[in-house]
Parts: structure tokens; sequence; C-alpha cells
């Protein structure tokens, strides 16, 4: 008789023992959490970056892929030169620019430079559509971003520019590693951003 009543002791003591453990580990473990307010932000500082020609934001935020080298390679290489070359400072001598019938030459072409007439005004930048992405290529899984913005050239009407972000998790943040433009006929056919990031 005792050792009867000694097993259901212990039958119950272990019982009672899983409940507790198993209502710890529901209480204490906690869902992973949603990424996409993260993500949008990223993607729309990354833009917002971009338009204003802040290479150390933009590449600062971009993958170890996508930047090909360190952050300060990338924004080394996307900042225009302050002095102009020899070639753009004085022409060659030799060099004469063609004449038209009534006498007149060309007006010189504008080169590019952070704040020269070629630059466009960019509207707000907007960010929306998140969507799962597989891996494609080189390109590991991530979350797909749909960035919209209008660019109006000088004397030209403003166009609608719609790109497509790939980003993904490097070293504990979410960095953008792929981005590709989204063509309008894709708007309103199933996800436009995951066409755009898989190749079509």
């Amino acid at each position: 008789m005792k050792r009867a009543t000694a097993v259901l002791i212990t039958a119950g003591a272990l019982a009672l023992a899983g409940c507790s453990s198993d209502g710890k580990d529901k209480a204490g473990s906690k869902p992973p959490a949603d990424p996409t307010d993260a993500v949008l932000k990223v993607a729309r500082s990354y833009q917002e970056a971009k338009n204003r020609q802040d290479w150390q934001d933009w590449c600062a935020m971009s993958s170890a892929r996508l930047r090909g080298g360190t952050v300060a390679e990338c924004v080394a290489e996307n900042t225009p030169s302050s002095s102009p070359t020899p070639e753009e400072s004085s022409p060659s001598p030799t060099y004469s620019p063609p004449t038209y019938a009534d006498g007149s030459t060309p007006t010189p072409r504008a080169r590019p430079s952070s704040s020269g007439p070629e630059r466009a005004d960019t509207g707000p930048v907007s960010a929306s559509d998140v969507v799962q992405v597989p891996a494609v290529e080189d390109h590991p899984a991530g979350y797909g971003v749909l960035i919209t913005y209008t660019v109006q050239w000088p004397g030209k009407e403003a166009t609608t520019t719609r790109r497509a972000l790939r980003l993904v998790r490097e070293g504990g943040s979410w960095l953008v590693d792929q981005h590709e433009d989204v063509q309008a006929g894709d708007m309103g056919h199933g996800s436009p951003v995951r066409t755009a990031l898989s190749g079509g």
C-alpha cells in the first residue's frame, strides 16, 4: 500500500511539474517581431538619401553585396569631384566647335554636378506594399518594398518613379540588397515588387 501511494505521489508531482513547465515556456516565449515598420523606414530613408545625394547615409544603408566594397569606398565612388579635370576646365587648343550656317555655334552642354541644372527636383518618398521575396541568384531572401516619388526636370512635367527594393538582415540591421525599376504596366497585376525583384 505504501509503495502504491508513493508511486501515485511521484506521478502527480511529475504531472504538476510538466504543467508548470509548459505554462512557463508559453508565457516566456515571444513571437518574432513584425519587421514591416522597420523595413518601411529603412527603405524610405534609403531612397530619400539617394535623392538628396547623401552618399554617406545611402551607402551605409546598402548591403556589402550591393556596395561592392566598404562604406567609405562607396561614398568616394559616388561623390562628384569638386575640381574639374583638365579636359573639363579647358578645351584642347586644337578643338573648334561646329559652326552653323548663320555663323553661330552650339551652346556647350552643362556637365553633371551635385547642384547643376541636370539635377531634377524630387517629391516626397512613399514606401508601401511590403512582401516577402525568395532568394534569387546572389540575393538572399528578404522583404520587398515599393518606393514611389515624383521627378521633375527643369521645364518638364513631373513624372512618377516606382522602384522595388529588397531588404535583408545583415549585421543585425535591415539593409538594401537590390533595387529595380517597376514598370507602369506591372502595376495592378499581382505583386509588382516581387515581379521586379525576381527578374520578371
